[in-house]
């Protein structure tokens, strides 16, 4: 049978480089030799050899260039199919202002847009929790707001929501295990997702039943909401039985101490399977 030739694209221009060579990486090796021929694409020196000798790109970038509609539609116009949401679906899921209209038109509850402490500094293009600060106190929203901008030009404030912290994936129709987030930090920030031992991960999450399903569900519900295909996952805040919605990751990390992995494990799936999954829903 002819092997499926699959470019893994990775790298990039932007904060999360390092993060995506870990998640192109960690593809690589979990990637059936017997299934599939593997090209090795490290973007942006390497991008001519994207081209249509390529069945599939199995996209590994994240942030700014790979995860906001960029590189997809780059793949469209050389009618090179891709894993993940498409540009449409990636955009919205990047911008957080876009994304947080779109859900509070849809009655989804989100943090509450504040001026003051104490309060989450976003900005609003980036991923993996870059730029991103906690502001405890009034006298230092200045210096958040000034530091999230070195990384977008746009700032987003939010209210700071105390609570239980838990992300929740989808890998095509099926709604994965809920996993639950303690940081040793403050919250779960570059350091806390990307050091191992710096945040203790329970899977599935210490949740009600009835709590479950209403994540599960909104999960679902935020997927379908932006136009999402393949794979994501949504992170939120549970405080008092209230469910929190903060992001949805269009193309979530899958390095060795990333979430979306763990919850796939929890439901039965392999590293290699869950690739084969993904594989499968970009060529259908």
């Amino acid at each position: 049978m002819k092997k499926i030739r699959v470019a893994v694209l990775m790298g990039g221009e932007n904060s999360e480089r390092e993060v995506s060579l870990m998640t192109g990486k960690e593809i690589i090796k979990y990637l059936n030799r017997e299934k599939y021929e593997i090209v090795e694409i490290n973007l942006p020196r390497n991008l001519k050899k994207i081209n249509k000798t390529i069945d599939l790109a199995l996209i590994a970038l994240h942030g700014k260039g790979g995860e906001d509609g960029t590189i997809q539609g780059y793949l469209e116009t050389m009618g090179i199919k891709y894993t993940g949401s498409g540009l449409l679906a990636s955009a919205i899921g990047m911008n957080k202002k876009i994304f947080r209209d779109l859900m509070m038109v849809n009655k989804l509850v989100m943090p509450k847009l504040v001026i003051k402490a104490p309060c989450v500094v976003k900005p609003v293009n980036g991923g993996s929790s870059v730029g991103v600060m906690i502001v405890k106190s009034q006298n230092e929203l200045e210096k958040a707001v000034n530091e999230a901008k070195k990384w977008d030009r746009e700032v987003i404030i939010e209210e700071y929501v105390e609570g239980i912290e838990v992300s929740c994936g989808v890998l095509g129709n099926e709604v994965l295990p809920i996993i639950e987030i303690i940081p040793k930090n403050d919250f779960f920030d570059y350091e806390s997702k990307y050091t191992r031992g710096m945040s203790d991960e329970i899977c599935p999450a210490r949740l009600s039943k009835e709590m479950t399903i209403m994540v599960q569900e909104e999960t679902s519900k935020v997927f379908k909401i932006i136009g999402g295909k393949g794979y994501a996952r949504a992170d939120y805040i549970i405080k008092e039985d209230k469910i929190y919605l903060l992001e949805i990751n269009t193309l979530p990390g899958l390095t060795p101490n990333s979430l979306l992995p763990k919850e796939a494990g929890a439901y039965g799936y392999s590293f290699s399977k869950m690739l084969d999954k993904i594989i499968k829903l970009a060529l259908e």
